[in-house]
């Protein structure tokens, strides 16, 4: 009978164990895959949703996120044309394509304000409809704070000019600083700011020390993160890279012209 506690016991006894766990691990994860996938499609749309005001329960339920979805219409755009196209960014969104060369662009450190050293050729849109006709456009946002990448979506009503909503869903920035970029209260003073001026440039601006509401540009200008300058900062660069010429700017143009 051969001696339990050998060498070649043991190793064997390890072996087995090693791939029995390593079956249970694959099977495990090939069986919750479409499960993730699917859990993954519905934080997007909740996230997407939260931005444009449609829910505001960070926890809605499955049908309540469905049914909320339903007014909204997912496209795809050209950034370099700023116009509507059939084509999907590879990965399936534009931040996955974004890290893949032949999809996307090494970016020009000047032009590179929101640090995200790549930006991708094809990005999605999200159009929120009512009755027909467009009511709120959701834009993907993301750029560089103090510790981490940003990642969000910014609202913006009929006119492409009125903030409706911005959120953040994925961001590691300092907890009760930085990270008051989940705050409730601070989102909240993004609704009814104008985030182009009279002359079609981008306006939006995060102010140090507080908005003057008697000021003529405060219409365009949101208190700064107390205490954190440089996320603060961030969040001005993206939306400003976002917004603009190497963004969603040519795009917001045409299709407010009905170019797009």
């Amino acid at each position: 009978m051969a001696n339990k506690d050998s060498v070649k016991g043991t190793l064997l006894v390890a072996l087995v164990l090693c791939i029995v766990c390593s079956v249970v691990v694959a099977t495990a994860a090939v069986v919750l895959k479409p499960r993730q996938e699917a859990n993954v499609q519905l934080d997007m749309k909740r996230n997407v949703l939260m931005a444009a005001g449609l829910i505001t329960d960070p926890k809605a339920s499955k049908a309540q996120v469905e049914s909320a979805f339903s007014s909204v219409k997912k496209r795809y755009v050209d950034l370099a044309t700023g116009k509507f196209t059939d084509q999907k960014p590879a990965g399936g969104s534009g931040r996955k394509a974004a890290k893949i060369p032949d999809a996307s662009k090494k970016l020009n450190p000047d032009d590179d304000i929101a640090k995200i050293i790549r930006e991708e050729n094809i990005s999605e849109v999200y159009l929120v409809e009512k009755d027909g006709k467009l009511d709120k456009i959701v834009l993907p946002v993301r750029g560089y704070g103090l510790w981490s990448t940003l990642y969000g979506f910014l609202a913006l009503d009929s006119d492409l000019n009125t903030v409706a909503g911005l959120g953040f869903y994925d961001q590691k920035e300092t907890p009760g600083l930085g990270g008051e970029v989940d705050n409730p209260l601070w989102k909240a003073k993004w609704p009814g700011k104008k985030v182009f001026g009279d002359n079609g440039s981008v306006a939006i601006d995060l102010v140090k020390g507080g908005v003057n509401p008697n000021s003529p540009k405060a219409v365009h200008q949101v208190d700064a993160l107390s205490g954190a300058t440089l996320t603060s900062n961030g969040v001005n660069n993206l939306l400003h890279f976002w917004l603009g010429q190497q963004g969603f700017g040519p795009f917001l143009k045409n299709l407010k012209a009905g170019e797009a």
